[in-house]
């Protein structure tokens, strides 16, 4: 049995009686019932994820996964391709946006190369792990842009990242990606999966102008033309339309599950990737965090299709996880305050009186 079957066939409902005994304390502790609002659902479904009624929590952990698309060739990102490679580099040498939030809060930063054109494999970037499943996707114009094998191999290698992180402790993984005009098959995934036509599905990404949108949203139209016979599976749609770093982020989510780690998914490619997931495993959604609404197209109508709710709503649409780092921060204040918050027994503090 192969890896991605394996894990998927260990994934087990959510522990409802964990979560059970978190909202048993949560109620004990000082403060009116239901007082933190969705503070406390988080923390339920973090001790449900996690299958431990204590809810403790160990180490955050960030994943960023960085590769090319071979959609890019028509013109649908307002950068050109070479910027993902650069921004590999920026990513691990510390000057990028989740490379300051995750010095921030304190998160490990791990950065993996599943995929980019331009191969720094050969002189290896200090920071950057390598997994690469090839040099970019194929134009997904072309034909699918990955074979079934290589979609397979990039689930796995967000399996295996899931894994190896939570070996060494870590209780909560944010994910977040990087690729030049993987806005494109993000959209084309959603667009897909809800129904919701391209052309609301379909954003500005790196900042197209209005006629770099109709000319996406043209693309995107196509291939769900083109690829319309590969839509039924989870793992053939991935295969059609996707990027490597899309296929690792989906495995983190089934790895996730499967470890008994919540995953806490980024923006509108994240969302993507978990969707997939979700697709290959129904009932996947369960055991992850959405951390914010963002900006990028249809983003809000994909959460709202899916009855979603995200934790932040900030107007973000930078990816690389920068929105999950935010929202792990906020999981971890709650599980603060569900840790070391008094009880009304042991502050001698009055309760409700009915």
């Amino acid at each position: 049995m192969s890896l991605l079957n394996q894990t998927v066939a260990s994934i087990l409902p959510l522990d409802n009686e964990a979560a059970w005994a978190a909202d048993a304390r949560l109620n004990s502790l000082t403060k009116p019932p239901r007082s933190l609002g969705h503070l406390e659902e988080l923390v339920r479904r973090y001790a449900a994820i996690r299958r431990d009624e204590s809810a403790r929590s160990g180490r955050g952990a960030i994943a960023v996964f960085v590769a090319d698309h071979g959609v890019a060739a028509e013109g649908v990102s307002a950068f050109p391709q070479a910027v993902t490679a650069e921004m590999l580099r920026n990513i691990a040498a510390g000057g990028a946006a989740i490379s300051v939030l995750a010095r921030r809060f304190g998160y490990p930063l791990k950065v993996v190369d599943v995929g980019v054109k331009i191969d720094t494999s050969t002189k290896p970037l200090k920071g950057v792990t390598y997994r690469r499943v090839g040099a970019g996707t194929r134009n997904f114009l072309d034909g699918p842009a990955m074979t079934p094998e290589d979609a397979t191999r990039a689930l796995e290698v967000g399996i295996e990242i899931a894994r190896e992180l939570a070996a060494v402790g870590v209780t909560l993984i944010g994910i977040g990606e990087m690729g030049i005009a993987n806005s494109t098959p993000a959209a084309a995934i959603l667009s897909a999966l809800t129904a919701i036509a391209p052309d609301a599905m379909v954003g500005r990404g790196t900042g197209l102008d209005d006629a770099g949108v109709r000319r996406k949203t043209e693309v995107v139209a196509r291939a769900l033309e083109l690829h319309r016979a590969a839509l039924a599976s989870g793992e053939s749609m991935l295969a059609a339309l996707g990027g490597f770093e899309i296929a690792a982020m989906a495995g983190v989510c089934l790895g996730g599950a499967a470890f008994n780690v919540p995953v806490v998914v980024d923006g509108f490619i994240a969302t993507a990737a978990a969707a997939i997931a979700e697709k290959i495993h129904p009932g996947l959604f369960d055991h992850l965090f959405f951390s914010h609404r963002s900006s990028e197209g249809g983003h809000a109508l994909a959460l709202e299709h899916f009855k979603l709710r995200p934790i932040l709503d900030l107007d973000l649409r930078l990816g690389e996880g920068t929105g999950a780092a935010l929202a792990m921060n906020v999981i971890e204040s709650a599980l603060d305050l569900f840790h070391n918050m008094a009880t009304f027994a042991g502050a001698g503090v009055s309760g409700k009186v009915r």
